[in-house]
């Protein structure tokens, strides 16, 4: 993760997608803040969408992994260990709280209870942005790699945030372009019995193609296009209250 998530096609896809959502929102709160924002990014990995959250505040980053939280003070990141389920902060800290593809991992049994303690440490005005793979159908190889739990619909994960008293003001699919071709992947795995994560480097032409068909949905996605379908589903929610 640490070597791919500056370059690879998905990874930058995905965060341009996440920052087409969460920098309209944010941008004119930023303006009139009288401190920067402050952000929790929850499950973190390697640290590289929390670096990028430095743009919007001031991120910190938490993970499990002791290699993750390493990772991302080399990135000269605040990190500190904890779980989702049960957040180190008191009540009311985070003006945003992001969760990049964690509450759907076999080690978060509990998404609701993860979802509940984002809505805890998350300020009264404040925002939750959560990511997750989506549809079942394309459950593969590489949900079996990464140790996957489940995979979302829309409505799923934006009942699962209403449940937790927030308010969903944006939801969508995305990595749309390639569903086609990510469906008849995870098809394949499955009829061939193929083993092993896709997080890897593809061949140049391919990245680059992969990469600018993200870059161009999260321009759509900016615009405020939702999308009907995708390998994923995003949702920002505000908590109740001024």
């Amino acid at each position: 993760m640490f070597e791919a998530e500056e370059a690879q096609w998905w990874y930058v896809g995905q965060r341009a997608i996440a920052h087409a959502i969460l920098e309209p929102v944010l941008a004119s709160r930023s303006a009139t803040a009288e401190r920067p924002l402050t952000i929790l990014d929850a499950g973190c990995g390697t640290g590289g969408n929390t670096f990028h959250l430095g743009r919007l505040g001031r991120p910190v980053g938490l993970d499990l992994v002791r290699e993750a939280t390493v990772a991302c003070r080399g990135r000269g990141l605040a990190a500190v260990r904890g779980g989702v389920l049960a957040l180190p902060f008191l009540d009311d800290v985070f003006d945003l709280v992001t969760s990049f593809d964690v509450i759907y991992h076999a080690w978060v049994p509990d998404d609701d209870a993860a979802l509940r303690e984002m809505a805890r440490v998350v300020r009264p005005g404040g925002l939750a942005f959560v990511r997750v793979p989506a549809l079942k159908i394309l459950w593969g190889a590489h949900d079996e790699a990464v140790q996957s739990r489940h995979r979302y619909t829309r409505p799923e994960l934006v009942r699962l945030l209403e449940a937790q008293g927030l308010k969903v003001e944006r939801s969508t699919y995305c990595n749309s372009f390639l569903f086609p071709l990510l469906l008849a992947r995870r098809t394949a795995d499955r009829l061939l019995g193929r083993q092993g994560s896709d997080v890897g480097f593809l061949p140049a032409p391919l990245e680059w193609t992969f990469r600018h068909l993200m870059l161009f949905e999260a321009a759509l996605i900016r615009r405020g296009v939702s999308m009907p379908i995708g390998a994923s589903v995003v949702a920002l929610a505000r908590r109740p209250g001024a």
